[in-house]
């Protein structure tokens, strides 16, 4: 049996899944779209937030494709993984300055921050190099990053919706 075939229902599940959580994440970043804007921190987590979601329902969506070569969904991943990294990147760059560019006082708060941009984007890149060499494991990895971006997700909508407010 192909390997991406195996993780099928898994798959399905998670574009749903990320696709109503990424509609919930742009609903609550409008309640407080005011703050939001004002905090150029707070703007470039949720930018990292949604990226990952977004690169999670494409690869979820692009592994239910009929034929693909477990190379061919390595490359996917790689390109999901730049592309959310670039936004993962700006903001922890954001959160490790303190988000107005001036250095930040170290916190476990901003180690956290960190974690939560940074692991899907680190899990869809190991999968995609994983994947690019045959190695089915890979698609564990990029499961790994699906479900850390859920996570980042859920948790950056408390923050847009709650902590912005305070």
């Amino acid at each position: 049996m192909d390997e991406l075939a195996r993780w099928t229902d898994f798959h399905v599940a998670v574009a749903g899944a990320s696709a109503a959580l990424g509609g919930l994440l742009v609903v609550a970043l409008s309640v407080n779209v005011r703050q939001i804007a004002e905090s150029r921190g707070v703007a470039a987590r949720a930018a990292a937030a949604i990226a990952a979601v977004v690169v999670g329902v494409v690869l979820a969506a692009v592994a239910l494709m009929p034929g693909l070569s477990l190379p061919g969904y390595g490359v996917v991943a790689l390109v999901g993984a730049v592309l959310a990294g670039a936004a993962a990147l700006a903001a922890t760059r954001r959160v490790l300055l303190g988000g107005e560019g001036a250095p930040s006082p170290g916190r476990p708060a901003e180690a956290l921050r960190v974690v939560l941009l940074l692991l899907p984007v680190l899990a869809y890149f190991v999968g995609g190099v994983l994947l690019t060499a045959g190695v089915a494991g890979g698609v564990v990895a990029v499961a790994v990053g699906m479900l850390a971006a859920l996570v980042g997700a859920v948790v950056f909508s408390w923050v847009a919706l709650v902590e912005v407010l305070r």
